[in-house]
């Protein structure tokens, strides 16, 4: 017979002696995860939490197995202190976007795998191709040269007699640079004129705007730059106070009443880099991992501001949009 003694030995023995469950005997490991924002969120338009959605696609939460490391940067002079201060936290990955940006985090290290959204990565010798990134950085590449040239073309379909076109750009930032050259190429095909207007900073535009002006331009592109967001007001304003039909390539300007934007859905793209984040913190390499293009474009057009600037929108232009602000 089992005397109590006998039974509470033998259940603490057996208590010991039982296997751990799997939550007990597994650690979930947590990963640090880097990222530099290097646009202002604006409205309705939050970068950090597309970041955010993107990790949860793929399971990773904050708290529990990420921990993320943010940092902003207001202009591109910042983002080599930011990137080092990012790589000092022993992070596991990085992720960024804008061509400054990646370019300084390439320079910055060659071991910590970076997720990144730049206009041309393979001309700007951030990648060696799309489909074989080699190296430490892979991600999505919006192809900006493709981008505005179809924005210069759209807009001559808005205001097909236009001869002179101002073009707002940053010449700090090098994916610009290989743009304006392909419009300017593009141009004549076009029947236009390009009046490049170069904008580094808040301090540059009252001239930009200045020589728009004087040079008669009929027609603003602004190019999709980072800097630009904060100014987007500025840029909007003027163009109708001078009646110029504008289209841009950031959906931000929509929010204050620009004209027309058509432009990859950026969101969409950040949220894209979760995937990446998750094959590489699986142990892929960035090398192996083809950088992928937008899937998602959109055009949006605001009849409001055509109507204040006495345009009227083809017909044709109107069924393509994807949204109509009337």
């Amino acid at each position: 017979m089992m005397n109590r003694r006998t039974f509470l030995c033998g259940l603490t023995l057996g208590t010991i002696c039982q296997p751990l469950a799997p939550e007990a005997q597994q650690t979930e490991k947590v990963y640090r995860v880097g990222v530099l924002q290097t646009i202002p969120n604006t409205g309705a338009i939050n970068y950090m939490e597309a970041v955010r959605q993107g990790l949860l696609d793929h399971g990773y939460i904050e708290g529990r197995n990420i921990v993320i490391e943010h940092r902003v940067s207001t202009a591109p002079k910042e983002n080599p202190a930011l990137v080092a201060d990012l790589l000092s936290r022993k992070i596991d990955i990085l992720i960024t976007w804008t061509t400054p940006a990646l370019v300084v985090a390439k320079q910055a290290t060659s071991t910590i795998p970076i997720v990144g959204i730049s206009g041309d990565p393979v001309q700007m010798g951030l990648v060696a191709s799309l489909a074989r990134p080699g190296g430490n950085l892979t991600g999505l590449a919006i192809l900006t040269d493709e981008l505005e040239l179809k924005n210069l073309q759209l807009l001559k379909e808005v205001v097909p007699g236009v001869a002179r076109v101002a073009v707002l750009w940053n010449p700090d930032n090098p994916v610009w640079t290989l743009t304006l050259k392909r419009l300017h190429e593009e141009a004549p095909t076009l029947g236009v004129k390009l009046q490049p207007l170069a904008v580094r900073g808040p301090g540059d535009l009252e001239a930009a705007f200045a020589t728009a002006t004087r040079e008669k331009a009929g027609a603003l592109v602004v190019f999709r730059e980072g800097i630009f967001t904060p100014l987007r007001q500025r840029i909007v304003n003027f163009a109708a106070t001078h009646r110029l039909p504008a289209i841009y390539g950031a959906q931000s300007f929509i929010e204050v009443g620009g004209l027309i934007v058509y432009a990859a859905n950026f969101l969409d793209m950040l949220r894209r880099a979760g995937s990446y984040v998750d094959k590489i913190l699986k142990g892929a390499r960035p090398a192996d991992l083809p950088v992928e293009q937008p899937t998602k474009f959109e055009l949006v057009i605001n009849l409001k501001t055509a109507r204040a600037l006495g345009l009227t929108i083809p017909p044709s232009l109107l069924q393509r949009a994807d949204e109509v602000i009337q």
